[in-house]
């Protein structure tokens, strides 16, 4: 397992020993809502916390029949019989009045909704956010998307202290974790939503314990970079750039939103495609004359010129359908 790369043992003076308490004696007030925070709340539960309140988002109507779902985070909080506050706003007086009776000792949260300071501001030993890069870079809402569609060969996890500008506080432990060539986001996430349950679980020992102190992201000598949103916008392809670029836009976006595109196959009338796995590949002689952003299809495979070099699609969804390989793909074309 990589080590942590900032575990700061505490010395005198830099922790309030005031704060400091066994985990039985500690109340947490747990914030989430994706499954990204589900093994976080899971192994402080396992670890013999006491979860004072489980937040989450309201349940939300799915599907064709609308029907209300619950978040993945209060489907595992309801089977553990813990007590889940659903509030439309944070800011509700009925809820911050729940909030205060509850009285948490810490807060955490993963996965969730920007706060307001009345909420992370009120357990005494603050509020720490389980976050999916290692800041400072990638601040924002989409720290594993944007490793991946980078082309980065490292990423990770950190814990840090939440204040008033988003992913800017005190960072409290991180964990490194390596990239593959071809790995996506989706698998990316799967992995450190592990990863980074088990690292949580450690920064909250290691703060009851009193021998974590924070590290300003001022002192990491590290430049802050962004993680925006990821839009549909975002998964447009722009087959003028390279085909390593492009690959990494469809790892970096794959299995959801996907990236996208308009595909003539063999000349026949563009195909709206949503491509989630590829590989890159050389020119070779059947490429040329082919005009970049058209394909062709080869040994049962689809190949698109790009700007430099070639992509070939290997996962494909046509609009209204299951994803599926190119081959199958191509046979349902030629058979109509």
């Amino acid at each position: 397992m990589p080590l942590p790369l900032f575990f700061c043992e505490t010395s005198a003076g830099m922790v309030n020993n005031d704060l400091t308490m066994n985990k039985k004696d500690c109340t947490i007030l747990f914030m989430g809502t994706a499954a990204f925070a589900v093994p976080s709340l899971q192994a402080l539960v396992e670890g013999g916390y006491k979860i004072g309140a489980v937040v989450t988002m309201p349940d939300k109507p799915m599907g064709r029949g609308h029907k209300l779902q619950a978040s993945p985070v209060k489907q595992y909080a309801a089977q553990q019989g813990l007590e889940i506050l659903q509030p439309e706003k944070l800011t509700d007086e009925k809820f911050l009045n729940r909030l205060k009776e509850i009285d948490a000792d810490l807060g955490i949260v993963v996965a969730f909704r920007m706060l307001p300071k009345e909420v992370w501001s009120m357990p005494p030993m603050g509020t720490i956010n389980l976050h999916g890069s290692l800041l400072p870079r990638y601040r924002g809402a989409a720290p594993i998307n944007r490793a991946v569609i980078n082309g980065d060969k490292e990423t990770g996890a950190t814990t840090f202290r939440l204040r008033h500008e988003i992913d800017t506080g005190e960072i409290l432990l991180q964990e490194k974790m390596s990239i593959g060539d071809d790995e996506t986001a989706g698998e990316v996430h799967d992995r450190m939503m592990t990863i980074g349950a088990g690292l949580l679980l450690r920064t909250v020992d290691g703060l009851l314990a009193g021998s974590i102190t924070g590290l300003p992201q001022e002192e990491t000598n590290e430049k802050p970079t962004l993680a925006p949103k990821i839009f549909k916008e975002t998964g447009i392809i722009d087959w003028s750039e390279s085909a390593e670029k492009i690959h990494n836009l469809i790892r970096g976006l794959a299995p959801s939103p996907g990236a996208r595109s308009e595909l003539s196959i063999d000349g026949m009338p563009p195909v709206e495609l949503k491509i989630l796995a590829s590989e890159e590949i050389d020119f070779e002689h059947r490429h040329t004359g082919v005009p970049v952003g058209h394909a062709i299809s080869y040994q049962n495979n689809i190949e698109v010129v790009c700007g430099r070099n070639v992509l070939r699609l290997k996962t494909i969804q046509p609009p209204g359908k299951k994803a599926m390989k190119s081959a199958d793909f191509l046979n349902g074309l030629r058979s109509r």
